[in-house]
């Protein structure tokens, strides 16, 4: 099951990959939401073979997914791998600079199930995939408008 979108940034293409991988800021809005996240690496800093260790509940369950950086080309691509109970997942995020204040960012999420209950998981997300991919795209119209946001300000005070 795969869910994609892409949004037009009027921001640079380096301002909104710090945006991107500013795995700190994610692993805080995280928190915020319930989540429960523990960074495994050592380094601490974001590249490739960084990974996190997660706990949340979605659907009555509490869940548990290991992620990592597969790709970390700065400022280009992103890929995260994930693995929780019966379902890996791929995020791929892929910057293109249209222009020196302009870059379109793309979005990927692909859920594959690896076993009975993650089919089980996957085709009851299938049911409801018209309201999900709703509210998986207004995600990230908000995520690239607040990227703008903090370009302007950024830019004005300078």
């Amino acid at each position: 099951m795969k869910f994609s979108t892409r949004e037009d940034i009027a921001a640079p293409i380096d301002f909104v990959w710090s945006a991107v991988s500013d795995f700190d800021r994610f692993e805080k809005q995280a928190l915020r939401r319930g989540a429960e996240v523990q960074r495994v690496d050592a380094n601490g800093a974001a590249g490739v073979a960084s990974e996190w260790d997660l706990r949340f509940h979605f659907r009555g369950k509490m869940r548990e997914v290991a992620a990592k950086v597969v790709e970390f080309d700065a400022p280009n691509a992103l890929q995260l791998d994930s693995k929780t109970g019966g379902i890996d997942g791929t995020i791929l995020v892929d910057l293109v600079a249209l222009s020196p204040r302009q870059t379109r960012f793309a979005f990927a999420l692909d859920l594959r199930p690896r076993n009975l209950s993650g089919r089980l998981l996957v085709q009851s997300l299938k049911f409801a995939k018209g309201s999900l991919e709703t509210r998986f795209k207004a995600r990230i119209a908000g995520f690239a408008d607040r990227v703008e946001a903090e370009y302007r300000s950024q830019s004005e005070t300078a």
